[in-house]
């Protein structure tokens, strides 16, 4: 091999001359480059296949549990051989993110919304892309000056499964909830993994420790949780939050004042209890962005919506899905003060899904019988209808139209 180096075992021994004295152990100087690097945790796993997962995610789909989210080719999703040439493990990393806030936002009267934990901070995919290649850069200089090693970085957008990976890789094991909790930092980690040709010695996965407990599937709003680890997505609110059309009535009044995400499995574990880790700078939380006022998101210019929330990974589906959110956060929280906005987004907004949902909240807002908004809402409606606007959006206005009506 070029500069006398020869792998075994998942060490690298120095040969051409080398003595015993000479062996490095190829794995733990991975795992004390990830340390320096400012990794959290690291695991490794052999890249054999994840078959045994074949049946139970054909039968999610079978059951429409899945969110459209999920990598399409299912094949690619449990054998790394697929998208890997010739692969022989897969380093498993996690950094973990805060839980709390280290300062809150300046106390006002207006309504503020929330984005999940997940979201604080710089884009974790960024993070994590930087971390890893930090990473593969550090192996590359372990294992000079050979050019046959090769590596394939991924986070949550990759092929393979993130969680079940870093289950295999013994970072921790996959709970009820379906989120991958460690020892150290609970389920507020963030993972990523490194296919490689590379052969390491991999760590022993680790089995379910949630027991009898059974406080994220009876705590989860829309029962989206199985009870065995698999998720119902199409009813979990964090996906609910990051659709693109009208929110289902049902999922309206569970999302609160949340516009992007949802914690409430992870807040309620007990693995979770007193875990909040700051380590990385990118990943506080600014307040005032994490925890916006809703009535200024109702007019964001797409400029604007960039600037402000472009760099967080609650950002990905575009201003649309936050914008409609915050407008079921303020009907929510039944913002008397919000009526005049939502009016001005039921006569200018461009959007007909956006005006619908501004013409639903009028209408949870509105405490009495008035006159001029139930006017206001029956010349829009009618607007609507000169427009051709869909059936759907219109049922929004008419039902709006009723509730007010019967005050």
């Amino acid at each position: 091999m070029p500069g006398g180096l020869l792998l075994y075992n998942g060490g690298l021994e120095i040969i051409g001359g080398g003595t015993m004295a000479d062996k490095v152990d190829l794995k733990a100087q991975i795992i004390a480059a990830s340390q320096r690097l400012g990794i959290d945790k690291i695991g490794f796993t052999t890249a054999a296949d994840f078959e045994d997962m074949r049946p139970s995610l054909v039968q999610q789909k079978a059951d429409g549990h899945t969110t459209g989210f999920e990598h399409q080719n299912l094949d690619e999703r449990l054998n790394p051989s697929l998208i890997f040439d010739q692969p022989k493990s897969i380093i498993a990393i996690a950094l973990a993110y805060p839980s709390r806030m280290t300062d809150r936002p300046k106390r006002t009267k207006a309504k503020r919304g929330q984005f999940a934990r997940a979201s604080w901070g710089r884009d974790y995919h960024f993070i994590l892309r930087d971390k890893m290649a930090a990473l593969v850069a550090e192996i590359e200089q372990l294992v000079a000056p050979d050019d046959t090693i090769r590596f394939k970085p991924m986070v949550d957008t990759g092929e393979l499964m993130d969680v079940v990976v870093a289950q295999r890789a013994g970072l921790g094991f996959i709970g009820k909830n379906g989120l991958l909790i460690t020892e150290e930092f609970g389920s507020f980690v963030y993972l990523g993994e490194i296919i490689t040709n590379l052969e390491l010695a991999p760590d022993t996965a680790m089995a379910c420790q949630c027991g009898d407990c059974r406080r994220c599937v009876d705590y989860c709003p829309p029962q989206a949780l199985m009870g065995n680890g698999q998720l119902n997505g199409q009813r979990c609110l964090s996906y609910q939050t990051q659709t693109k059309d009208l929110l289902a009535p049902e999922f309206r009044p569970l999302i609160k004042n949340v516009i992007y995400g949802c914690d409430i499995c992870q807040l309620v574990c007990p693995f979770n209890k007193g875990k909040n880790f700051h380590r990385h700078g990118a990943m506080e939380p600014d307040p005032e962005q994490v925890m916006p006022e809703l009535q200024p998101m109702l007019a964001l210019s797409n400029r604007d919506f960039k600037a402000r929330f472009g760099m967080m990974a609650g950002s990905w589906r575009g201003k649309k899905p936050l914008q409609r959110n915050a407008i079921i956060a303020l009907a929510n929280q039944k913002d008397q003060s919000a009526l005049p906005h939502l009016m001005q987004v039921v006569t200018a907004d461009p959007r007909p899904m956006i005006r619908a949902t501004a013409a639903y909240a009028i209408g949870q807002i509105t405490k009495f019988h008035n006159e001029a908004t139930l006017d206001f809402l029956k010349q829009a409606y009618d607007q609507e209808v000169a427009q051709t606007t869909p059936a759907a959006y219109l049922a929004e206005f008419a039902q709006a139209i009723a509730a007010i009506a019967a005050l």
